[in-house]
């Protein structure tokens, strides 16, 4: 081979390698200390009576299970290692969590799942792949590229994403972190038959500023929170009863919203317009403590911001500014300190030791 090609040849091959593996070269975790149940947690592999074969499908299916889901990139996998261990740190019954990670399909899996499982030995988990070809072509582009991306939108295609048998799962954002037992959030309840989801209620915010006066000034849109008493909510806190999803089928009524944006702005915000218009007025409440949201700031600049006042069961830091991001650039803003402590990186000089 020419030594021109033969020097591309390395070159490319060596690129290839280098993006293949920069979760493991540039990102690489500790081990997690092992977190187990109180005495009087049932275990799930003693009390599942499935008799399904694949032994793995009766762990994930059981019922008594606190189910969380995720979505999982390397983009946030620091944030996400953060919230995992957070949450298991401050359960109850931490072997009964049952976590669902929805990743691209383009996602590198089997190295996803070696870092999980090298940091986490002990968590039970699935890793599922979401397609996001026909949600591509729904995305709208919204005030901060970040939320145009398309695993922001898996929330809404949980129930299809995740085995029928989970029936009830609580959803996490990767930039936060739990300071109580996630059971009690799990164990919300949704009230009637016909409530899908629960999640911390701001009834405050503007909730008019969340969509165009393209929206507002028409007869028939303006018309949607009729007979209802919407308020806003943050999506990155939820409890779903995804059996009342599937058979509502509200991932279409979704996707109806995101259609109608792309013929005419009625909303600038990415993912969460579609949740408000479809269930704003309709969730069950659930207290503030649960997400005490906003701590990146706002989408354009990510100021620091103070709690909110009352009881801290969940830090969440949505908008622009990410604690991981803050505190490696030397600019943290003072309730970043409070993520530091369940930050699992691997630094360099733990590295060198």
């Amino acid at each position: 081979m020419p030594r021109p090609l033969l020097f591309s040849f390395l070159f490319l091959s060596l690129s290839l390698l280098s993006n293949a593996t920069i979760l493991t070269l540039s990102q690489q975790f500790k081990e997690a200390p092992q977190f187990y149940n109180s005495p009087d947690c049932p275990s799930i592999t003693e009390t599942d009576t499935n008799t399904n074969s694949n032994n793995n499908n009766n762990v994930i299916c059981y019922d008594g299970a606190v189910h969380v889901a995720m979505t999982l990139d390397t983009q946030y996998i620091r944030g996400s290692m953060a919230a995992i261990l957070s949450v298991l740190q401050h359960s109850s019954c931490p072997e009964n969590n049952i976590f669902h990670f929805v990743t691209t399909a383009t996602a590198n899996a089997s190295l996803l799942r070696a870092t999980l499982s090298t940091s986490f030995p002990y968590l039970k988990f699935q890793i599922y792949p979401f397609d996001d070809t026909h949600v591509s072509g729904l995305i709208s582009t919204s005030i901060r590229s970040a939320l145009d991306c398309p695993l922001n939108y898996a929330r809404s295609y949980l129930p299809n994403i995740l085995p029928s048998c989970v029936r009830r799962v609580v959803y996490l954002d990767s930039d936060l972190v739990l300071v109580d037992d996630i059971a009690k959030l799990a164990a919300t309840p949704l009230g009637g038959d016909d409530t899908v989801l629960a999640a911390p209620e701001y009834c405050n915010a503007n909730f008019t500023s969340y969509f165009t006066l393209t929206f507002w000034s028409n007869p028939s849109l303006s018309l949607t929170f009729a007979n209802r008493k919407p308020c806003y909510f943050n999506t990155g806190v939820m409890v779903i009863d995804l059996d009342r999803w599937r058979a509502g089928d509200y991932t279409n009524k979704i996707e109806e919203w995101m259609e109608l944006q792309k013929r005419m702005r009625i909303y600038q915000l990415g993912s969460l317009p579609p949740f408000l218009l479809v269930f704003a007025g309709k969730i069950a409440p659930v207290d503030h403590k649960w997400n005490q949201h906003g701590l990146g700031g706002d989408n354009f600049r990510g100021l620091c911001r103070d709690l909110h006042p009352g009881p801290v069961s969940l830090l969440h830091w949505s908008g622009k500014g990410k604690p991981w991001a803050r505190l490696d650039a030397n600019r943290p803003c003072p309730l970043d300190a409070l993520w530091a402590p369940y930050d699992l990186l691997q630094t360099p000089f733990a590295l060198d030791s």
